[in-house]
């Protein structure tokens, strides 16, 4: 009975390594590490990714007595968090069907971050996606934040949620030289993605870029982009409000309230960013006119300069996503020191308008990186917020990250 039984056994197991290998020869995969783990067949119809994130964050805060009077005092002197923790599966279906799946887990709570399907090489349309993706507005916003330069992304983040539900369409052109990317959005939630009651509420987003200047050998780069967004609330509210520059922080220092009986809200940005080897510059300029009874006028900017003392340089990933990963020239370990960036970046942002005041805060970060690797990295971010007319708050935060 038992010799019998060995003998099924190893029948099914011939059986299935005789299957498995006359697969492989009809339609073979490949399996590798990319920084990230990324499967692929021969013919490449099929490509498929799988990668995820942790972001683990420690924060110190200090406020002084003007801002104690003015607000109140500080709950806590220092607090940690799991920044970010999200797994995504992505890929490519007979080369022109593309899918992204990216659930975050933060707090507990499950959210949809990027959930769309879209079409590949259309003619002049260039791309199309639906579903759950990132508005074509902000560039910093664009970019992941697995690639900032700083833990938090700067003031302008306040006036536009990133992801929306729509449609999208992008492409570019002369050489990759300009990206035009339109989208036409609902007002979704950022957790569900979903916006059940949207009724007569809409969002368009449109953004055009430049690249004067991709000169890859010599590590040169200019980019510039002009983006507009008409915002159409079914709700009739906006509110902005923002804290300093640390996800961590509890208080939220100038605010506009909520807006009532608003027709549309129109933002415009321009962005510029340069690169000339180790060094890099990148600013943008915000503006918010919201059509309510009074119209109200907001603005918010912020401008960063950020150097690589190790010889790395940023390289450009595509208009749409801006920069890419960070690769060390010798990764930690065995007589390696990883890359070293050093940063600087100052914002404000003004909520004073007509007969709202809601603040002006102006934020100064200083940043150290070190990139242990390709996917690995810890960051120490400096901020100190001044409020204006109210008082200071320091902010000292850390975080370690892999991502891959």
């Amino acid at each position: 009975m038992l010799i019998s039984k060995k003998i099924v056994l190893v029948v099914i197991l011939s059986t299935f390594f005789l299957n498995a290998q006359q697969i492989k020869k009809e339609n073979p995969f490949s399996f590798k590490w990319d920084n990230g783990f990324k499967l692929e067949s021969a013919n490449k119809n099929f490509k498929f990714n799988f990668g995820g994130r942790v972001m683990l964050d420690h924060a110190f805060f200090s406020q002084d007595n003007n801002l104690n009077n003015a607000f109140r005092p500080l709950e806590t002197r220092n607090g940690t968090e799991i920044r970010r923790s999200r797994l995504f599966f992505a890929g490519t279906i007979y080369k022109n069907v593309e899918f992204k799946l990216d659930l975050g887990f933060e707090g507990g709570v499950i959210a949809f971050k990027d959930m769309y399907i879209g079409l590949k090489n259309v003619p002049v349309i260039g791309n199309i996606r639906v579903g759950h993706v990132k508005e074509p507005f902000r560039l910093e916003m664009l970019m992941s934040s697995n690639y900032n330069v700083f833990m938090e992304r700067s003031l302008i983040s306040d006036f536009a949620p990133t992801r929306n539900n729509g449609i999208l369409l992008f492409n570019e052109f002369s050489d990759k030289k300009i990206g035009v990317q339109a989208g036409l959005f609902r007002n979704a939630d950022g957790k569900t993605a979903n916006d059940k009651k949207a009724n007569d509420g809409y969002v368009f987003t449109g953004r055009i870029t430049g690249l004067p200047i991709n000169n890859k050998d010599k590590k040169q780069l200019l980019h510039f982009g002009l983006a507009y967004s008409y915002r159409n609330p079914d709700s009739n509210k906006y509110k902005v409000s923002s804290k300093p520059e640390a996800n961590l922080s509890s208080q939220k220092y100038i605010s506009t309230g909520a807006i009532d009986n608003v027709d549309n809200i129109n933002l415009l940005n321009l962005e510029v960013a340069f690169v000339a080897g180790s060094l890099s510059f990148q600013g943008e300029y915000l503006t918010a006119k919201v059509n309510a009874i009074e119209n109200y006028n907001f603005s918010s900017y912020y401008g960063q300069v950020s150097y690589f003392i190790t010889g790395e340089s940023k390289k450009y990933k595509s208009s749409y996503a801006g920069f890419d990963r960070i690769k060390p020239q010798h990764n930690f370990g065995n007589g390696g020191a990883g890359a070293w960036e050093v940063a600087l970046r100052y914002s404000n942002s003004d909520l004073n308008s007509e007969t709202i005041l809601g603040g002006e805060q102006s934020d100064v970060t200083l940043g150290v990186n070190w990139y242990l690797n390709p996917s690995t990295r810890i960051m120490f971010n400096n901020v100190i917020a001044d409020i204006k007319d109210k008082g200071k708050a320091n902010i000292f935060q850390v975080r370690f990250q892999v991502d891959f």
